[in-house]
């Protein structure tokens, strides 16, 4: 290993980053780990370890330096501590591609006319297992990248993100075999035969136009400043502002209104004098404008013990008032919504006095919404819950036809986060061919079709209401039946070929 080798390395950190909002550069993801595979040519597993960690802190620092924002605005710790916990993240995040550079140089030296298959399914058996490992944060997979590429995401209503992803690494692999050694052009014939494939699939998908009626949905962005959304003095102004925002959009006749995560500024249903008189209030405001209304609020519950447990929930009340349906946000943000280990990290409990220390809930909620003379079924999805793609088919396979989501961005303030956040949404709405609504009390909130089609958006940091006339799922798919089975197909190649893969044969050359 040496200097050319990590500047290489270092390089396709830097291609990966910039393939993400807001550069969305996201051509540049299909010969970002071109410099890294060159890198790793005839290197040991050790180095190949180091190599894929350099990439990786350098990929992650710039897709996740929002991180340093969050932590020193709101959380108040100091803007060095802030950093380190950042660079702490990243190096954490840097392990998988660092896994990853090991796996691929062992592979490259043991059989390597696999390579070029082997690596895009390591790709994707670490990516899957980032969702999951330590509560999973899949943020800035690499098939994000590709959120405006309409013809080459549909095929993630068979494979999840996880599949745009692997078709990327097979790309690149396939080019950096044939750069290196011209004869090894296997595996760019086949890298060119499932890229048509999968634009050919594209393109028949987005020619399919959507069926049945419309439902018609208004989404709210109140842009309530973080450090008021929990002030006493404050709550009368908040609900000013959703009540204000809300009867401008009701000139557009919509069959729903959403508001965004934790939009009431109290406890709704809370035993609180305050909390019970706001309440009533808000139902009393909800039967007058005769229109349902989803929305996000803290609660909690007292329990028999004299225990109380804080949820992050989401009601839809009915349009003569009445609670319709409750949600409990099942996936918690750790350290945004509890703290765990707190006796060992007890400096980072202030992010979370805010807003308490949540309990999850378990129960994937259907909510029914009627409009016109049928109903359909709509689920939502609380904040970063939008980012796990499992989590959101399961609401699918239940029997949503329509996925919202409401969400708080304002910790992000003027980064990237909000950009991304909204990006990893139009996967949603394409593995499960749901449209998507989003309400955001910073932004951005707005609609995606079941093709991926980003209908509408608002600005970040800016009062809004957006209204637009969406179609429900009417089939489930291949992804919302069977989950990530494309993905664990993966994991089990990469474990084969990892442990049974034959010793090269004499006079054969590294990858």
């Amino acid at each position: 290993m040496n200097l050319r080798s990590l500047l290489l390395a270092a390089f396709s950190g830097i291609l990966l980053a910039v393939g993400f909002p807001v550069l969305d550069l996201h051509l540049l993801a299909w010969i970002a780990l071109l410099p890294l595979f060159i890198s790793l040519r005839g290197q040991s597993v050790r180095n190949g370890f180091w190599l894929g960690g350099i990439a990786g802190i350098v990929y992650f620092a710039g897709t996740v330096y929002w991180v340093t924002n969050s932590v020193y605005f709101y959380g108040g710790i100091p803007i060095v501590p802030a950093s380190l916990i950042t660079l702490l993240l990243c190096a954490y995040l840097a392990l998988y591609p660092a896994v990853f550079g090991a796996a691929a140089a062992h592979i490259g030296k043991k059989h390597p006319s696999l390579f070029f298959i082997a690596a895009p399914a390591l790709w994707t058996a670490l990516e899957l297992a980032r969702t999951y490992v330590f509560s999973g944060f899949p943020w800035s997979l690499l098939g994000y990248t590709q959120y405006r590429a309409l013809p080459v995401v549909q095929i993630a209503d068979i494979t999840g993100v996880y599949g745009v992803s692997f078709l990327i690494v097979l790309v690149n692999a396939a080019l950096a075999e044939f750069i290196m050694d011209k004869k090894r052009y296997p595996g760019l014939i086949i890298a060119l035969a499932g890229m048509l494939f999968v634009l050919g699939y594209g393109s028949m998908k987005l020619r399919l136009p959507e069926q049945g009626a419309g439902i018609t949905i208004s989404v709210v962005q109140g842009n309530i400043e973080q450090d008021k959304k929990w002030a006493p003095a404050f709550q009368g102004e908040t609900m000013a502002v959703y009540k204000k925002l809300t009867r401008e959009a009701l000139k557009e006749r919509p069959d729903l209104v959403i508001w965004p995560e934790t939009a009431t500024p109290f406890y709704f249903s809370g035993v609180a004098p305050t909390d019970q008189a706001l309440t009533t209030d808000l139902e009393a405001f909800v039967k007058q404008i005769r229109v349902p209304l989803l929305f996000g609020s803290a609660t909690y519950e007292v329990k028999p013990n004299r225990r109380i447990i804080g949820r992050n929930s989401a009601f839809l009340l009915s349009a003569d008032g009445q609670v319709e349906a409750t949600y409990h946000k099942i996936h918690l943000v750790p350290f945004g919504e509890y703290v765990p280990l707190k006796g060992i990290l007890f400096f980072v409990e202030k992010m979370v006095q805010a807003i308490g220390d949540f309990q999850a809930g378990d129960d994937y909620t259907v909510m029914g919404v009627p409009y016109g003379h049928t109903e359909t079924k709509l689920s939502t999805v609380i904040c970063y819950e939008i980012i796990f793609p499992d989590l959101v088919r399961r609401f699918v396979d239940k029997g949503a036809e329509i996925i919202t989501t409401v969400t708080n961005d304002a910790w992000f303030g003027r980064t990237a986060a909000p950009y991304q956040h909204f990006s990893m949404a139009v996967f949603r709405a394409v593995e499960n061919r749901v449209p998507v609504a989003r309400a955001a009390n910073t932004g951005i909130s707005g609609f995606i079709d079941t093709q991926g089609h980003i209908l509408a958006t608002s600005g970040i940091f800016t009062q809004a209401h957006l209204t637009r006339t969406i179609v429900p799922r009417t089939e489930k798919t291949f992804y919302t039946r069977f989950g990530d089975l494309f993905s664990y197909a993966c994991v089990l190649a990469s474990l084969i070929m990892l442990a049974w893969i034959p010793k090269k044969k004499s006079g054969s050359k590294p990858a």
